[in-house]
């Protein structure tokens, strides 16, 4: 059973780390913060933003989300996976803000990457669902951070040489 759950780990970890190597969706992008700020101004003040619009083109989302709750779903994919907005978003050189920079434009699909989050984010539902939910005591479900651990590309496992566990006795012939 052991060896069967560790299987089972492993090849969620290889897929999950597939899962949002192209996603990060966030209204807010750095290109989008103002060049300067005053170094006084980001110790003493907390910087708040306005509420996040409602989001459109939501195709493997809930399409019930506030633009809140899609945020928070992005900058957690953002930080497992070690990217930005503009990783899956591309900018819009239509819709300049106020820092002279391109929006983002997060209903735009142009962009590979887009696709691959949302084939990825699929990909983690269907691992927690059909699979880690019918393993007892299964523990926290997959998301980007299984595999990724904070970067883009899926960083390899590779066991070590003095690795600690038991094999069965070679038979000598």
């Amino acid at each position: 059973m052991k060896r069967t759950a560790f299987a089972l780990s492993a090849s969620v970890a290889v897929v999950a780390a597939a899962i949002v190597s192209a996603s990060a969706f966030s209204p807010v992008n750095a290109a989008q913060q103002p060049a300067t700020q005053a170094p006084a101004a980001q110790a003493t003040a907390p910087h708040v933003h306005p509420p996040n619009p409602t989001p459109t083109n939501l195709q493997v989302l809930p399409k019930n989300l506030t633009g809140d709750q899609v945020h928070e779903i992005m900058h957690k994919w953002e930080a497992d996976l070690g990217g930005s907005c503009s990783t899956c978003h591309a900018a819009d050189p239509k819709n300049i803000g106020p820092n002279g920079r391109p929006r983002l434009n997060f209903a735009d699909d142009s962009k590979p990457e887009k696709a691959t989050a949302r084939l990825m984010y699929k990909m983690t539902e269907e691992i927690n669902t059909q699979y880690i939910s019918k393993v007892d005591n299964s523990g926290d479900p997959v998301t980007c951070g299984t595999c990724h651990r904070g970067h883009l590309g899926p960083q390899p496992f590779k066991a070590t040489e003095d690795h600690d566990h038991d094999h069965p006795a070679t038979p000598k012939q």
